[in-house]
């Protein structure tokens, strides 16, 4: 019997060792796992690489597991806004390492690594210092630059609903980089609001089927930490 429910989010993210790649999902805190994350900072993983639109709101979620140092290199669009001061800090300070890319790229280099793509060419960045190092190329009068494919050793994702098969739904805007960071990691676990009921959830409004889903937990389970 597939049974892809973990007890609890400890249970969940036990195995996370020091240094590794992770998908976190969330554009700001919207579909933000905070759960997880609050989880994987007891559990005390370090050296981390995170991949995630911007780099932490405020002192919760995100923020706090840079607070915790517990990040070596963050993959981020928007590391920069009002309320994103750990960040600043450990950055300016040298303690924590950046490599922006643009929103559009990081979405693609998600997404191509869960579709099995090398590589592709995006003209966004081209000229600029986001370019530099990087193979360009020149296509029907445009110029591109070749973006590699982003995979992760694990993705933390946030989802409405989800079954034991690890079948998962959405709501709303907080559905944004969940789906291709499932795709794009080895271990993908999704915190829900509520497990359901196999057949309980309307195959036509399924988002990530469970192939790309190896836990599912339900988010207000406590830890046993």
């Amino acid at each position: 019997m597939i049974d892809k429910i973990s007890p609890s989010v400890d249970a969940a993210v036990a195995d996370i060792p020091d240094g590794a790649t992770v998908l976190i999902g969330g554009f700001g805190t919207a579909g933000m796992p905070a759960a997880l994350i609050d989880a994987l900072i007891a559990q005390g993983a370090r050296d981390l690489v995170i991949v995630n639109n911007n780099a932490g709101n405020g002192d919760t979620g995100l923020a706090a597991l840079l607070k915790a140092r517990r990040v070596r290199k963050i993959i981020c669009s928007f590391p920069r806004q009002a309320d994103s001061h750990v960040f600043d800090a450990l950055y300016r300070a040298g303690e924590i390492e950046l490599e922006l890319t643009p929103q559009g790229n990081l979405a693609e280099r998600i997404r191509a690594a869960g579709a099995g793509i090398g590589g592709f060419f995006s003209p966004t960045g081209y000229g600029t210092d986001l370019a530099a190092g990087k193979e360009t190329r020149l296509i029907d009068g445009r110029h591109y630059v070749l973006e590699s494919p982003i995979h992760a050793d694990f993705a933390l994702i946030k989802a409405f609903h989800g079954d034991r098969w690890g079948n998962l739904v959405y709501r709303k805007t907080a559905r944004n980089f969940g789906p291709i960071m499932a795709m794009a990691a080895r271990c993908t676990i999704a915190q829900v609001s509520r497990v359901v009921e196999l057949g309980e959830l309307d195959p036509e409004a399924i988002v990530t089927p469970g192939i790309f889903v190896q836990r599912v937990v339900q988010g207000d389970v406590a830890c046993n930490a």
